[in-house]
């Protein structure tokens, strides 16, 4: 039983993949790559497997809320925006004397 998911890769169109959109399919990918390693470091260290478990679903939830949030609220490019609008500075400050 195979499952089909569609890509929409058109041109001058977002990849979207089961809702998410660009980059947070990336953010996705990579989180739940960490949370196979810390459970994998939890489990090796002796942590209960049950302990072990609780964590990396609660977290695992919290991500994909956190990630499906964002694409939705941000869109495609919004998030990269808020950031390079958090990088401008709301002050220039000018140390020298201008001379005529």
């Amino acid at each position: 039983m195979s499952s089909v998911y569609s890509i929409n890769k058109g041109v001058n169109k977002p990849v979207v993949f089961q809702g998410l959109k660009g980059q947070y399919i990336w953010w996705l990918a990579l989180g739940l790559g960490a949370l196979l390693l810390a459970f994998a470091l939890l489990y090796i260290t002796g942590v209960s497997v049950f302990i072990c478990m609780v964590l990396v679903l609660v977290s695992g939830g919290l991500l994909f809320r956190t990630v499906y949030r964002m694409s939705h609220r941000y869109g495609e490019h919004g998030m990269m925006k808020l950031f390079a609008k958090k990088a401008i500075p709301k002050w220039i400050r000018c140390n020298q004397l201008f001379q005529v």
